[in-house]
């Protein structure tokens, strides 16, 4: 397949020029090379129509953002962007392409910009938006990340993550992939952390839905923690919560776990309706079975403390079918009113739910 070059540049140039008539819309199609980071501004709607965009090689940057957080006041409420709408149509592919090397034990190291640029898709502090029609592939760690982000719908998203794992120079080993291994026996993936979708600090009132495909990591993953990356990305005067979340049909395979939820630190978590989940890795050529389904919390320590009671609650699971390694639903720390209904461990998954958790 041919790539034309300068993809990024190209389109940024039809955004800007098309940001300027009354309809704030372009069709973007073809086999493009991005080079560079595509920013969409407010009250814009691009169509990703019969295309295959790829990073190019050598790059660090994310292939597409909002472009309202740059700018002078983009940190605080009142400078949010606003109605961005990605939707594809036909063939509609994001492709990280060569990956860059770049992880989390070298972000921010030894001249390394942080690890966040490797985001196909990050967006920050936007209100109202909508991605939809697209598949992600060979993602150099998260695919799609979002922070201080509300009033959004990410729907019909299908991921292909790279699966292959890597010696212990960093390579990857040639014709081995995760399922070889059935878990990292003297190994690790050769990307690490390759998620799906990432809703982290700030964002609610949000609905996901009718998600498939695989993943190296977690395919949807609801995190709330202080760190590098909530500094890096805070909108000063806006909450770090995250609440009002429906996820419904996610369909994947998943080496670690399909749904996740977590939240240390002070950072609340609540009002989340999980609906329906099912393991696809039953035959897959990528993986054999991850290691939870649904999981939320976590005994360890990924912020300064675990939450409390009043900070995890009105957690809702239901229609949940998995084949993973622990168990359909693990929980851990506290949570108050975890609701679960309809929770299914088939095809040799051992245990339907593994309760580590304190619940009120």
């Amino acid at each position: 397949m041919t790539f034309l070059k300068n993809g990024g540049a190209y389109w940024q140039a039809q955004i800007d020029a098309a940001a300027l008539t009354e309809s704030r819309q372009i069709t973007l199609s073809g086999n493009w090379e991005i080079e560079q980071t595509i920013r969409i501004p407010s009250d814009f709607t691009l169509y990703l129509e019969d295309c295959h965009l790829k990073m190019a090689e050598g790059t660090f940057c994310n292939m597409f953002r909002n472009a309202g957080f740059e700018q002078p006041g983009g940190n605080m409420s009142a400078g949010a962007d606003r109605d961005i709408r990605i939707l594809g149509r036909g063939r509609a592919i994001l492709d990280g392409g060569v990956y860059n090397g770049l992880h989390e034990r070298n972000s921010l190291k030894d001249g390394n910009p942080h690890i966040s640029v490797n985001n196909l898709i990050l967006f920050v502090n936007v209100d109202g938006f909508e991605i939809t029609g697209i598949r992600l592939q060979n993602q150099r760690w998260w695919a799609m990340n979002f922070l201080f982000c509300r009033h959004g719908s990410i729907r019909h998203i299908d991921f292909l993550s790279e699966d292959g794992i890597a010696g212990r120079d960093g390579s990857r080993i040639p014709g081995k992939t995760l399922a070889d291994i059935g878990g990292y026996p003297g190994h690790e993936a050769y990307i690490r952390n390759s998620d799906g979708i990432d809703l982290r600090t700030g964002c609610h009132d949000i609905r996901i839905e009718d998600i498939t495909g695989f993943t190296q990591d977690d395919t949807v993953a609801l995190t709330g923690l202080p760190g590098k990356l909530e500094e890096m990305y805070r909108v000063e005067d806006l909450p770090t919560d995250i609440y009002n979340v429906i996820i419904r049909n996610v369909n994947s395979a998943s080496f670690c776990t399909n749904i996740r939820l977590l939240n240390q630190g002070g950072i609340r978590l609540y009002n989340i309706l999980i609906d329906g989940m099912m393991d696809s890795s039953a035959g897959s050529p990528h993986m054999d079975r991850g290691i939870y389904g649904v999981r939320v919390g976590d005994r360890h320590m990924y912020g300064p403390r675990h939450s409390t009671p009043d900070e995890t609650f009105n957690i809702t699971i239901r229609n949940v079918y998995s084949r993973a390694r622990v168990s359909a639903v693990q929980l851990a720390g506290s949570i108050t009113n975890c609701v679960l209904d309809n929770i299914n461990a088939f095809d040799g998954c051992p245990q339907t739910l593994n309760n580590e958790a304190q619940l009120y």
